[in-house]
């Protein structure tokens, strides 16, 4: 029976949702190394709305599930119906609204919250001993719900800084380079946290996917 991996999205965007490039690579590593999955997003509202092109912000207000589900082909479920018991894995791609909209890290750095849903989720498959993914900057997500990871950003000093003052350890990371916490069954790599191309995120995406079925 293949693995059934549940992937949450935060939007449709870098600048203030999920990170398509990463989004789309989860979610083709995930089938070509045999797994299903699932998308989930929190049914709320998206912190602001940004223009790509300008990096202006626009007077609108977009719903980070219905923005998700854009990259989902419209197949994705209320973050609020996850059960750890029915998957196997838990993935979150990167983009800025892992830092805006699943948690206020962008804003308040270690002094900030993560959305009860998503908080909800990681609880759940920690206690179920079941591993989770973390790419780009959702790993700041992990710092602050769990006590004592190990994980990655990349290179980023001010960021790792931040994780630090958390709880977790940093460990510096390259180009598709992956840090496996194995105590908490959680799994990192840096994505856009580096500067990088598309084939580079690629190969983080597809090591981190095998990271984590490796610990299914």
């Amino acid at each position: 029976m293949s693995a059934k991996v549940a992937v949450v999205l935060s939007g449709c965007g870098v600048f203030d949702g999920a990170e398509i490039h990463e989004s789309v690579l989860t979610l083709l590593a995930l089938q070509k190394q045999g797994a299903a999955y699932q998308c989930f997003a929190p049914n709320v509202d998206q912190h602001h709305v940004l223009n790509h092109m300008t990096g202006e912000e626009m007077s609108e207000t977009r719903n980070v599930l219905i923005e998700s589900s854009r990259i989902a082909r419209g197949d994705i479920k209320d973050l609020k119906e996850f059960s750890a018991a029915n998957f196997d894995a838990l993935i979150f791609p990167g983009g800025f609204g892992a830092a805006k909209n699943l948690s206020s890290f962008a804003f308040e750095g270690a002094d900030c919250s993560v959305n009860e849903d998503v908080a909800q989720a990681v609880k759940t498959m920690l206690a179920a001993s079941k591993p989770i993914g973390a790419l780009c900057i959702a790993p700041a997500i992990m710092a602050k719900i769990i006590d004592g990871p190990k994980l990655t950003i990349g290179q980023d000093a001010d960021t790792a800084a931040a994780l630090e003052t958390m709880g977790a350890t940093h460990k510096i990371t390259d180009h598709g380079e992956v840090i496996v916490d194995m105590a908490h069954k959680l799994v990192t790599t840096p994505c856009y946290m580096l500067d990088a191309n598309v084939a580079q995120i690629a190969e983080g995406a597809d090591n981190a996917v095998k990271a984590v079925l490796d610990l299914v």
